[in-house]
C-alpha cells in the first residue's frame, strides 16, 4: 500500500528525460526538519504525501501574506496554518491549539472543534488559496473565497499540509493559479522583508 501511495507521490517528477529549469529556486518549500514521521517530501520541497503533517521553512511574517495548495490526489487531506509546537503525527488540521484548518471533509477547525462548515467541498486537481493578515485567515477554491473566516490566531505561524489514506497536496508559495485577493502578496522570507 505504501508503495503505491509513494509512486504516485513521486509521478510528475520526470526521472526519465528530465529537464533543467533556468528558474531561480524558490527559497519557500515543506521543511523536513518539520514534518511528521510518515510524511514523504518531495518535488524540491513543495510536494506532501504519505501521512502527517508538514509546515513550510518560513513562518507568515508580511502583514498580508497568501499561498495556494493543488489537491493533486484525493484522499483524508487538510490544509492551512499551524505553529511549530502543533503535533506532526496527525493527519487532521486544527486537532489541537496550535493549528487552524480547513479539512477535507470542509470543516474547518481549531482546537479540536469546528469553527465552521463549508458548503463547497474541495476535490482532487482543485487549488485551495489560504490568505492571512495576523487577524483573519481564509480560504478560497478555485479563486472563489469560501466567506469562513477564522479569527484569534496566536503566535508565529507557518502554512501546514496535512495529508493521510493517499491524499497528495502540493504547495504553490508562487506563481499562482488564482490572482491573490487585493494586497495580498506571496510568502516573502523575513530577510527580503527589510
Amino acid at each position: 500500500m505504501m508503495f503505491c501511495c509513494l509512486r504516485s507521490c513521486f509521478n510528475g517528477l520526470g526521472f526519465a528525460g528530465a529537464q533543467t529549469s533556468q528558474k531561480e529556486p524558490n527559497p519557500i518549500n515543506l521543511d523536513t526538519s518539520h514534518m511528521g514521521h510518515e510524511v514523504v517530501i518531495v518535488m524540491n520541497g513543495l510536494r506532501a504525501c504519505g501521512q502527517g503533517c508538514a509546515l513550510t521553512n518560513v513562518p507568515l511574517v508580511q502583514s498580508k501574506s497568501y499561498f495556494e495548495v493543488k489537491i493533486r490526489q484525493d484522499g483524508v487531506w487538510a490544509v492551512g496554518l499551524a505553529t511549530r509546537t502543533t503535533d506532526l503525527n496527525t493527519s487532521t488540521g486544527g486537532n489541537d491549539a496550535e493549528s487552524w484548518a480547513l479539512n477535507s471533509t470542509g470543516i474547518i477547525r481549531h482546537n479540536k472543534e469546528e469553527v465552521h462548515k463549508v458548503q463547497t467541498l474541495a476535490q482532487e486537481g482543485d487549488i485551495i488559496g489560504i490568505s492571512f493578515d495576523h487577524i483573519e485567515l481564509n480560504f478560497y477554491v478555485n479563486g472563489k473565497p469560501l466567506e469562513a473566516p477564522v479569527m484569534g490566531i496566536k503566535g508565529t505561524v507557518y502554512p501546514a499540509l496535512y495529508v493521510d489514506e493517499g491524499a497528495i497536496l502540493d504547495l504553490i508559495p508562487q506563481e499562482f493559479a488564482h490572482t491573490p485577493p487585493g494586497g495580498f502578496e506571496k510568502i516573502m522570507v523575513e530577510q527580503s522583508l527589510l
